[in-house]
């Protein structure tokens, strides 16, 4: 039950949590106390040293508490209501909405998919991932490991059963036992169980010997194989059977980078890194605390040790929870030297070096917000062109750039079926697949909503733009980008806008427009070159391109294909008399 109070003396003794709230009834900062009463009354000195909390002071209008049983319940707690509300003053994850979560849903036989949309539908969640192609990747190799379904409606055997990436449920060819057997080896993968995994499959496939069950051991035996080959791959190889998550950030002025390296059976197994709201005259300990709080919170794999940049605010609370969570003991550990030491070192380094980096885009894309008069800085930006010679063969192309940097996994490229020339309709049908396709995804994982839309072009490919989007109902901010001046041009503005040629804001549009002008361009090349490898053959009922290919190595030319007989035409591998005939009778009639 949720209390509300404006005087801190009505608080109790008690472990808790408070949510302090503006004039708004806006959550402007959550907090955790093992007594409610003492721990409020502390923000009501004159004497407060932090800047941070004397501003979160003259914000706050009331507050509303819970009582917990105890101070773990009140963490646990905390950092729930934290990611919900994402408080002003709280340290908190930075745009956690953004990332990627992998998702196991609440079905009879559940799919695995992404999604950026979390519910209360007791699904299980597991995330957030900040690569999303790498997670893309993983999906898509686990999903066809254990042959997990993918479609949304189970009506009847798909392609996916006949190319044998799924064990088709909806057709009973798997017991909804099995079934969930391979959903929990998914699950295990995505804690980490790397060995436990790989024990199940050797029992099973060996059971399975036993009993003769051929086929299901030799499947077993195949997933076995490619599980030991992915975890070849890793990265680096550690001594011993380590499993560990080394932590470390970097922080200057209001931007603080946190990285983690993942080290599963003693390889490093991946590298994640998120920014930090709110972190500013902040202790390290305390971002800290703050952010193995909330990393943790959710379905993640807790490792048996976190190795740590530095001592943490709560460390025996955080503990006795994480050890909860994991169900065995976890360690702290904050090492002076030795190899431990050499990894904090790395990874501070790799968080220096993205934090610099993320300083030099946030510029960028803090300068193209108020430039542009958008809403929120432009973190994804999709980019079009499109290519034709004289309206033949036109294609189309988006590329993605995220916090600054091409995200090659979201490229998309377009056929275009318009008629040309006509580079403007030709425009029209590109944005209008693409941002139809984003409606239809948004009602299952809320899809990737651009922050910003650029077209190649000026005021008419713009205005195409513009139409596109109000037919669609999407209102989402838009530019057009003419190359000969640079001119930026925007829905009603009247004169078009030009940056400082040396801004890096300016350089990212251009970097983000000439990435839309080479994928369009090599994609168009690539579509001519096939059309130029073309032949009269191609036309041909009953063959492809390996009997094309024999056809050609055999006879030299189409012209001594032509010339030759039935039986000569028969006499080629992979040819029989009937195709000869009428490969033989085709090219009689085309001449």
């Amino acid at each position: 039950m949720t209390f509300q109070s404006r005087n801190p003396d009505d608080l109790p003794d008690k472990p808790g949590v408070y949510i302090m709230k503006n004039v708004e009834d806006t959550v402007i900062y959550v907090g955790k106390a093992k007594n409610l009463k003492k721990r409020v009354k502390s923000y009501f000195r004159d004497d407060l040293e932090s800047p941070k909390t004397r501003a979160q002071m003259r914000q706050f209008h009331h507050l509303e508490y819970m009582v917990t049983d105890t101070e773990k319940e009140a963490l646990i707690l905390e950092s729930n209501l934290i990611k919900k509300h994402m408080p002003r003053y709280n340290v908190r994850l930075k745009d956690g909405k953004r990332y990627p979560y992998i998702k196991i849903s609440n079905e009879d036989y559940p799919r695995v998919f992404i999604t950026r949309r979390i519910v209360d539908d007791e699904s299980y969640y597991y995330g957030p991932f900040t690569d999303s192609g790498a997670v893309k990747q993983m999906v898509k190799y686990l999903k066809s490991l254990f042959k997990i379904r993918d479609c949304k409606r189970m009506d009847g055997p798909c392609l996916n059963s006949q190319i044998d990436i799924c064990n088709a449920p909806c057709a009973g060819i798997i017991s909804k036992e099995e079934y969930k057997k391979n959903v929990d080896r998914i699950t295990m993968f995505f804690e980490g169980k790397y060995s436990e995994i790989v024990q199940i499959l050797k029992k099973d496939m060996n059971r399975a010997a036993e009993n003769h069950e051929y086929e299901k051991a030799a499947v077993l035996r195949d997933q076995l194989n490619s599980i030991d080959n992915m975890l070849e791959r890793q990265k680096m190889e550690m001594t011993g059977d380590l499993d560990q998550d080394v932590v470390a950030l970097s922080s200057h002025e209001n931007l603080t980078c946190v990285v983690v390296f993942s080290i599963r059976d003693g390889k490093i197994t991946g590298k994640e890194d998120f920014l930090m709201n709110g972190a500013e005259d902040t202790p390290q300990s305390k971002v800290l605390s703050a952010f193995i709080k909330q990393y943790y919170s959710g379905p993640r794999h807790v490792p048996k040790e976190l190795i740590l940049q530095s001592e943490v605010d709560d460390s025996d609370l955080i503990l006795e929870w994480l050890s909860e969570k994991r169900e065995n003991k976890v360690t702290l550990k904050v090492p002076k030297k030795g190899r431990n030491h050499r990894l904090i070192q790395m990874v501070a380094k790799n968080a220096d070096i993205i934090r610099q980096h993320h300083k030099k885009v946030e510029g960028a894309l803090v300068e193209l917000k108020n430039y542009l008069r958008i809403p929120q800085l432009p973190r994804r930006i999709e980019a079009f062109d499109i290519s034709n010679i004289s309206g033949k063969m036109p294609v189309g192309s988006m590329v993605v750039f995220e916090n600054g940097k091409p995200k090659k996994s979201s490229y998309r490229r377009y056929k275009v079926k318009t008629k040309g020339p006509d580079d403007y309709n030709m425009m029209r049908e590109v944005l209008t697949r693409r941002y139809e396709k984003l409606l239809e995804d948004s009602s299952e994982n809320g899809g990737d909503v651009p922050d910003l839309i650029l077209v190649d072009g000026g005021k008419g490919q713009l205005n195409v733009a513009v139409e596109v989007l109000n037919s669609l109902k999407l209102d989402l901010p838009v530019i057009g980008l003419a190359k000969e001046f640079e001119e930026i041009f925007m829905p009603e503005v009247p004169t078009p806008l030009i940056l400082p040629r040396d801004s890096e804001s300016l350089h990212l549009l251009q970097r983000a427009r000439d990435e839309a002008h080479r994928f369009a361009v090599s994609y168009h090349k690539k579509l001519r070159s096939k059309e130029q490898d073309r032949s009269v053959l191609d036309d041909i009922p009953g063959v492809g391109v390996k009997r094309k290919m024999k056809l050609l190595r055999h006879f030299g030319s189409i012209d001594n294909i032509k010339r030759a007989s039935v039986a000569e035409v028969a006499v080629v591998e992979g040819i029989n008399k009937n195709l000869a005939a009428t490969i033989h009778e085709y090219l009689q009639k085309t001449g």
